[in-house]
């Protein structure tokens, strides 16, 4: 037995919407260099970014994070933290935290299991809304991500969170911080649909044929495929979310126009740039959140009877 006991009460939609929102903060704590990573090799090769870091040239995770250490600073790599953690406790509370709760919403009545199809749908249900609500976060969070400082005198645009929020504002109007929205809510649909569904699925397999029991292993290893699922599945869209996200007003007509784009300039490959962090990003990522969010909820459930209880 590993971790707490399971709840002999399901815990409620409460419980999962803040322990989803607290485990998916607690991941982005611990994976956030990976994410700063994967935004930089993603955009190499915009003519934004060639002229910001002409010397410079990422090659792999490592490499990336070593030569912003190098050029930047120590604390570059966790360039738009605060927005990440401000992005997940929106984002992951929606998308993880209701997840249940549209799927039963889909379930027909008096049906003991959801089909894929019903979990597909309620997967990109909670992906689409999470993006709608939390969709600022996400593109002042790229932002930072991308922007390269070669020095403490070099000019920064952004003071802080809220002065990006204000200056994007300002400058693009408030469309601007919903920049991307369309290709975020698609690539959100397919990474939830992946993860969720994946993670779902294979958990609930595995304790079917009484391969594991409800305890860590068998939450690392539902984690650890959903996370590989949705890196292959969604890395092209997540290309085009953060180069359009990132792009300077007027320089993409639209997503679509940036995935041409990016086709005739760079060929279809660099729709897998920065595949390696993404999959070492999203699969410690998914294992850490999954893990800690199995844990929060007996431990919320185990508080919230001891409240409960009358002695």
């Amino acid at each position: 037995m590993v971790g707490l006991k399971p709840s002999e009460v399901p815990p409620t939609t409460a419980v999962k919407f803040l322990g989803a929102g607290t485990a998916a903060c607690f991941a982005d704590l611990l994976t956030f260099p990976l994410d700063t990573a994967k935004v930089r090799l993603q955009i190499q090769g915009e003519n934004q970014v060639a002229q910001a870091a002409q010397s410079m040239q990422y090659r792999g995770v490592l490499g990336t994070l070593l030569i912003m250490v190098r050029t930047e600073g120590p604390r570059s790599p966790y360039n738009g933290l605060v927005a990440g953690l401000q992005r997940q406790m929106g984002f992951a509370s929606i998308r993880i935290g209701l997840y249940d709760s549209v799927k039963q919403f889909y379930t027909p009545k008096g049906s003991d299991h959801s089909s894929i199809t019903t979990r597909i749908l309620a997967g990109c249900t909670t992906g689409a809304m999470a993006v709608t609500c939390a969709q600022p976060t996400d593109v002042v969070k790229v932002r930072f991500q991308a922007s390269v400082h070669l020095g403490p005198r070099s000019d920064r645009k952004y003071s802080g969170t809220m002065d990006a929020y204000r200056t994007i504002a300002k400058e693009e109007g408030v469309r601007g911080l919903w920049k991307g929205t369309l290709p975020n809510i698609t690539r959100n649909a397919i990474v939830n649909c992946a993860e969720m569904v994946t993670y779902d699925i294979i958990k609930e397999k595995l304790l079917d044929y009484h391969l594991l029991t409800d305890n860590f292993p068998c939450h690392f290893m539902s984690a650890f495929g959903a996370g590989f699922c949705a890196t292959v599945v969604a890395s092209p869209v997540d290309v085009v979310k953060t180069r359009y996200m990132n792009s300077p007003p007027g320089w993409y007509r639209n997503p679509l126009h940036c995935m041409l784009k990016m086709v005739t300039q760079e060929g279809p490959t660099a729709f897998y740039k920065g595949f390696t962090p993404s999959f070492l990003r999203l699969g410690s990522w998914n294992v850490i959140m999954f893990v800690t969010y199995e844990q929060l909820k007996r431990a919320l459930m185990k508080v919230q009877m001891l409240r409960e209880s009358p002695f």
